[in-house]
């Protein structure tokens, strides 16, 4: 049941006085792209006749076959609140389709949808998931480029006036709800100049579009108050990074089919497949779902961040804890991914992981219940826990050798993402770092 129709849209865009829409998609690297338009070809662009470049954007396709059509989803239209008096500016969020109507096979967002449709051939609705995105604040110089310099010495849950950051992330939320968020909590995480806010969870689409349209109102907002706002995954050594860890639940019919409670745990036995399946295919995700040189400088020990393939439910060391809360509210966190991560792709790997759980029935170790950082190499192997690739060319050869998930992805969007990503890893590879010179320079 559709929220808009195209003549709601051409009323609200009337009655607010909006001059320009921006069409919006997002890359294979996880980047928003838009198209605007004025407002004299909105009827166009909703009849799903609008073209663009494809050979323009990153992991898309090759010039000679480069046109594609924009098709609105009619559902994300929404009116930016902060834009000028001179008239207003919308979005929508686009599906991306070939010129003979077949929707394009590297489009991130029709990517995940097809993996949904996978999963309501097996008899679910719904895939729900409530993303926790955390990012820094820094102060912009003079000249409106971000420094290192933090706005804030607060830690987690702070207040004023240690947190600077607390106007700013007030102004954020209010932004949001403008725009139709269900804000669930807003608050200084550990790190100096470390915020995160978590809304309210929805359909897996749904949620990507919102973590797309959240990391666009973040940074917009953060620059009205002379703030850089970064979601890369650790910008400072010595702190935290930053993570955005996705509470997971399938649905049937409008009840959590994680919830079971006539078991021990309250968890059922789709929800213990589905955690076997994340567990065995968590190596070979960690490319989609920490996509950058820098992500592994997150995913290290001591930092809060899982670094081991474990479960547990009460431990915070482990990749996937189960949080306590039952019934309707049963999930499983996993709490690898970062806010690097292209949305729609890492939430298609995870729900193909998990799909294959409960298609072959596989079976979830124990749990691990002590503090795995404080185990040695020994320990953990004793109890089979896995390290997660630690540099993105490892993580990298594991996804490629992966057949469940490199299909679920598909073969264009494989090829190009594993090459985009090589050489990004070989830029890094062949550069010199400062902390190489200043370990030897003066040495040798």
């Amino acid at each position: 049941m559709s929220k808009y129709t195209k003549e709601d849209i051409l009323r609200m865009v009337k009655e607010e006085n909006v001059r320009f829409i921006r069409l919006q998609f997002t890359d294979l690297l996880g980047v928003i792209k838009n198209v605007e338009i004025p407002i004299g070809q909105l009827e166009k662009a909703l009849d799903n006749k609008m073209m663009f470049d494809g050979s323009s954007i990153e992991g898309f396709v090759r010039i000679e076959e480069s046109d594609m059509n924009l098709y609105p989803d009619l559902d994300t239209f929404m009116i930016f609140p902060w834009t000028s008096e001179k008239g207003k500016v919308a979005r929508l969020i686009c599906d991306i389709f070939m010129p003979d109507g077949n929707p394009f096979d590297g489009d991130p967002r029709g990517i995940l949808k097809r993996v949904l449709k996978d999963m309501e051939d097996l008899g679910f609705s719904d895939f729900n998931i409530g993303p926790e995105p955390e990012f820094f604040l820094f102060k912009n110089d003079e000249k409106g480029e971000p420094t290192l310099e933090l706005n804030d010495k607060g830690g987690y849950f702070d207040l004023a006036p240690t947190d600077l950051g607390e106007n700013c992330r007030r102004d954020i939320v209010l932004e949001l709800e403008d725009m139709g968020f269900e804000i669930e909590a807003s608050h200084h995480e550990v790190a100096p100049g470390q915020h995160e806010i978590d809304f309210k969870y929805a359909d897996a689409v749904s949620t990507c579009d919102n973590i797309q349209t959240f990391k666009l109102a973040v940074k917009t907002i953060a620059r009205k108050h002379g703030l850089h706002a970064t979601f890369m995954a650790k910008p400072l050594f010595g702190v935290n990074g930053s993570g955005m860890h996705a509470n997971m639940s399938l649905f049937k019919d409008g009840e959590n089919v994680f919830y079971d409670e006539k078991s021990e745990t309250g968890l059922s036995e789709t929800a213990m497949h589905f955690l076997a399946g994340i567990l065995k295919h968590a190596q070979d995700f960690t490319a989609i779902t920490n996509p950058t040189v820098n992500s592994y400088k997150r995913l290290v020990p001591g930092y809060e961040a899982p670094c081991y393939v474990a479960w547990s439910m009460q431990n915070r060391s482990p990749l996937i804890r189960i949080p306590a809360s039952r019934g309707i509210s049963t999930r499983i966190e996993v709490r690898s991914v970062d806010p690097t991560a292209n949305p729609y792709l890492a939430m298609a790997v995870l729900l193909a992981a998990g799909l294959d759980g409960i298609k072959n029935k596989l079976n979830a170790p124990k749990p691990i219940d002590r503090n795995i950082y404080v185990m040695d190499k020994e320990e953990r192997e004793a109890e089979g826990i896995k390290d997660l690739p630690a540099t993105l060319k490892e993580a990298l050869t594991l996804f490629s050798k992966n057949e469940v998930l490199t299909t679920a992805l598909g073969a264009h969007a494989t090829e190009h993402f594993i090459e985009a990503k090589e050489i990004e890893w070989d830029m890094f590879r062949t550069q010199v770092h400062p902390w190489e010179r200043e370990q030897y320079m003066s040495m040798y």
